[in-house]
């Protein structure tokens, strides 16, 4: 697995701005069409706020465009992606009372690739919680 960052939107209550701890594991597997990955994937993340640990567990779809073969074929002019073609569905686990909420919200995320040279790639979600709009 990539480095990995989850990271909420400013003024999102509780906050997370985490890194995955250690090994984390990710199934990947690719469309019949070669078109989409499909993500499921397992990981603990420190919290840097309150230092607490979190399992996280997502799943989600990646287009595979052009700049992400590049990206996973590792060629020299590789570059960061943009927001757009990797969505995820996250869920939350944790002991930290400040972040207990996030146990029972339903989250989504967009995420996007980040090549750094001399750098392992790294993946960076934005997360907000799914709530009830107004009518």
């Amino acid at each position: 697995m990539t480095n990995i960052i989850i990271k909420s939107e400013p003024n999102f209550s509780p906050s997370i701005d985490a890194e995955i701890e250690g090994s984390a594991n990710d199934y990947i597997h690719n469309d019949a069409d070669g078109k989409h990955m499909r993500l499921n994937a397992h990981a603990v993340a420190k919290d840097k706020g309150t230092g607490a640990l979190i399992y996280v567990n997502y799943t989600g779809v990646i287009a595979i465009t052009p700049a992400l073969g590049k990206i996973l074929g590792a060629a020299e002019d590789a570059k960061t992606t943009e927001f757009g073609d990797a969505f995820i569905e996250m869920r939350f686990e944790t002991g930290e009372e400040k972040l207990k909420e996030l146990e029972t919200g339903m989250f989504v995320g967009a995420g996007h690739f980040i090549v750094e040279q001399g750098q392992p790639v790294t993946v960076e979600y934005k997360v907000s919680k799914v709530v009830k709009g107004s009518a």
